[in-house]
Parts: structure tokens; sequence; C-alpha cells
């Protein structure tokens, strides 16, 4: 069953080939055997996902469940999800048990999904390698020597080893995209907005978006029109219609116009990512697309900008962990500073401990407009370089990440690990959708081809990656490991 996608399996389902329960077992025993040596999950809810199964097995005996009932999914440990440990990958939240569901959760469970447990996760979403987790880092298991990217690296980890079928991640500044090409699988970041925020445990509110993690574009479609839409729970969700994401996937690619962006292809790239990427881009091309170079000239001030504007998010949104409300709380605290103090600095990592500060700095007395306002008015060119490129092509191409997923400890110091996320970073400052495709190897470690749209784009992106998907293979292929638990 694992080896089947989440839309193979949907029609599984539908001819009664297997029940709910059969598959959703058949997910848990494999997640028992495989996960001691991945760490793709902190909480596992086998009970509660066998109850939904029987729940989903008598809707569709019923006549009453819909496309996606029965299928089993993960959440990346960030989505409040009610009566489930919360933790956010945090010792601070090690303790929390959500009251509530997200919004992303909420929908999931109306169409019948079937939760299977919580994914790990660079705490607060602080990350790009899932390192920074307080329950241990996660392996990629194409190389268990190699990180499989971050923050939603449990997600993208679980899905590649064949034990879920689909995962739910967030991305802030790739942290669906830069996972997903690290693991080889497909990861999709909508337009800021087009997805709740509500439930969901902000880094930065107004960067952080909701996604699908699956093996393909197809897939991707299926959850992203259930998960997509209007909350008025939230204020930054935008009241627009979701089309059949579905419907319009295998309309023809002639007349696509690529923009290849040269900022994409300089220095720092390593040089079989860039083949795998310019391999990818002639598959396109024999499907009668044009292509042509375009110029995102703001590009080398995403970094620095994002990391100005993401730790102070951060700084504010973490104020609220003070071990009195939630969360970690301190032994025997002499006071009330002591308390606090304690508090934070037990509770918090070494990573989530530098981007408070870093962010509170940059909003205090004397540095806010030095610093926070400049930032944010680099964020709006970039988000014009954007729409002018949008004016003379339909879509961007160019690498998820300068270089296959690396190994395990082998990034020492903050600003090598930043820079991974140097070609995903724009993309959340300027609030447009991206997804990453498997596209190729460099060893026996993926390559992810990442394709842009302008705001409100993903029925487009999702054609144009399903199309290359019909046209290659890359997206099927699995790690040995996952074989190794069939």
């Amino acid at each position: 069953m694992y080896e089947k996608t989440l839309t193979q399996l949907a029609a599984a389902l539908k001819s009664g080939e297997f029940s709910s329960r059969e598959l959703t077992a058949h997910y848990l025993q494999r997640i028992e055997k495989a996960d001691t040596k991945l760490n793709s999950f902190i909480s596992v809810t086998a009970e509660q996902a066998l109850q939904q199964a029987e729940i989903a097995d008598n809707a569709r005996a019923n006549g009453t469940a819909g496309t996606l009932a029965g299928i089993p999914l993960a959440l990346k440990d960030i989505f409040c999800t009610r009566d489930v440990k919360t933790s956010c990958g945090s010792k601070m939240l090690d303790n929390f048990i959500a009251p509530y569901d997200a919004t992303v959760v909420e929908k999931l469970s109306a169409a019948g999904t079937i939760s299977l447990g919580k994914t790990n996760m660079d705490e607060f979403a602080m990350g790009s390698s899932n390192e920074n987790s307080y329950y241990g880092p996660v392996k990629n298991p194409w190389d268990l020597t190699a990180v499989p990217g971050g923050s939603s690296g449990g997600s993208a980890a679980a899905v590649a080893a064949g034990l879920v079928p689909a995962a739910m991640g967030t991305d802030t500044g790739g942290s669906i995209r830069q996972p997903a090409a690290f693991c080889g699988i497909t990861g999709l970041k909508p337009t800021y907005g087009r997805v709740s925020r509500f439930g969901i445990i902000a880094y930065a509110s107004s960067l952080d978006q909701a996604g699908p993690m699956a093996r393909s574009a197809e897939d991707c479609a299926h959850l992203l029109g259930v998960i997509a839409g209007h909350d008025g729970r939230d204020s930054t969700s935008v009241a627009r219609g979701v089309p059949d994401y579905v419907e319009s996937l295998d309309a023809p690619l002639s007349g696509l116009k690529i923009g290849l962006p040269k900022e994409y292809f300089g220095d720092g790239l390593a040089p079989e990512v860039e083949k795998a990427v310019r391999d990818a881009v002639k598959v396109y091309e024999s499907l009668g697309a044009t292509v042509r170079d375009v110029s995102l000239p703001h590009t080398h001030y995403a970094i620095p900008a994002y990391y100005v504007i993401a730790p102070a998010e951060a700084s504010s949104n973490l104020s609220r962990y003070d071990g009195v409300r939630f969360g970690h709380r301190c032994d025997n605290p002499s006071d009330l500073i002591d308390l606090y103090t304690r508090s934070r600095a037990e509770g918090f990592g070494e990573e989530v401990k530098r981007r408070i500060l870093i962010g509170t700095h940059t909003l205090s007395e004397g540095f806010f407009d030095a610093y926070y306002t400049k930032a944010q008015q680099v964020r709006r060119l970039i988000r014009q370089d954007f729409l002018d490129a949008f004016e003379d092509v339909d879509v961007l191409m160019g690498p998820a990440s300068p270089t296959p997923a690396f190994d395990l400890g082998a990034k020492k110091d903050p600003v090598s690990m930043y820079l991974q996320d140097i070609y995903t970073i724009a993309v959340n400052l300027a609030g447009i959708p991206g997804i990453s495709v498997p596209a190729g190897f460099v060893g026996n470690r993926p390559v992810g081809l990442q394709i842009l749209g302008t705001h409100f784009a993903e029925a487009q992106l999702l054609n144009v990656a399903h199309q290359f998907q019909q046209a290659t293979d890359w997206h099927l292929q699995r790690p040995a490991f996952a074989e190794e638990y069939a």
C-alpha cells in the first residue's frame, strides 16, 4: 500500500480494494518499525487514528464519504490539534495539550482524512535542517547521514520513507519547499492568505503559510482544495473563492512562458544542481514551453531583509511564553523576574534565543527605523521584482536549494545555514506561491526544481508541475530505506 500515491490510495479505497482501517494499520506498523531510525514523528496517535478510520469506513459504506475520506496523513507539530500534544518542536511546549483544532486540521477532519500523529520540526519553525528540535534531529531516508531539510523536515522525511502518503507543513522562508527538495517529494507553499493560519503556532505572522507535502502535484492539488479558503478567525485570510485545482492539471503547456532568474544561477549554486534544473527546463521546452532569462535585481537583499523581519515578528510572537500562562515553567522561582528569565532560558533552544535577541534589538528604540522599516521597504522592492517579471512570463523556475541535502552537523555557523534558503526566502517576502518537485539526484541525494507563480496562481503551478511529472519519473523514485519495511 505504501508505494501508492495519495490519489491512487483514494481510488483504491473507493473501489473497495482495502478499508481505511487496513490502510491506517499498515502505515502505523511502518511508523512503529521504521521511525526509530528516522525520528520523523514527535507523537503518534494510533488509537485515535484507528477510530477515525472506522468512521471513514462507515461513511464510505453509507455513501457519504468524500474523495479523501479514509486517507491517513501527518501534521507538522505546529498545528494545534485538540487533545493532542502540540509542541512546536520545543521544550517550551513539551507539556502543551491543545484545547482546539487549527482551521487546517478542522478542514482535513471534515474531509474524512485521518491524522496518524505530529511530525518533528525545527523548534518554532526556526531552521533549515531539522537539527534544532528539542526531540533530536530527523534523518533523511535517502541517506541517514544527511539532514532532511527544515523546518518541516519530519513531514518530508515521513512522506519520502513511505510512513504516510502525505503531510502538512508550514513555510516561512522555504520550510516546505526546501525539505521537499532534500527528500525528493513535492511540496507546495500557497499564496500568503490562501490557507488560514488560525491555530498554527506563530513564528513570523506576515510570512507563515501552511501547505501540503506529498508524492506528486496531483496529490497536493487534492489537499490544497480541502485546506484553502477564507476563514473569519484569521484576519490575514483572503476572501477569495477556491478553484478546483484537480480540474486543470491536464491542461497542455504549449505556449507557456518560463523565466529563469539569472540571480538563481550564479555563485554558490552547485554545478550538479544547476545541471539537474536546466535538464528539467529542457523537458518543459519539449512540452511546448518557451524559456527566457529574466532578472530579479533585489534578490541579494532577501536574506538580510528576512533576517530582520522574521526575528522581529518572532520576538513579538514568542513574548507570550513566560512561564505563567502555559508552557514550560521553571522549578522554585525566587520571584517573578526569576520565573520569567529561567523559564525562557530553559524552555527555548539556542537558535530560538538567537532570533529573539536579534528581533528584540531590531525593534528597540533607535534601531526600529534603521533596520525594521528599511527591511520592509526592501521587501516591497522584492515583491515588485516578481510582479515585473510576471508581466513577461507565466512562471519562474530555478533550484529550490543551492545544494542537495548536506550532512548532519555539517553547518556549524548560523550564516552558512541561513544561506541554504537563498532561493526560497524572497517568495515569502513577496507572498507569492511556489512549489518544489523532484528533478534528479546528486549521487543518492535528491534535487528539487522550484516553480514560482504570481499571487493565487496555485492552479497553474500545479498544472505545470503535474505535466512535468507526467513526462518524468523522478517523483516515483523511492529510497532504499522505504523498501526495507515493505
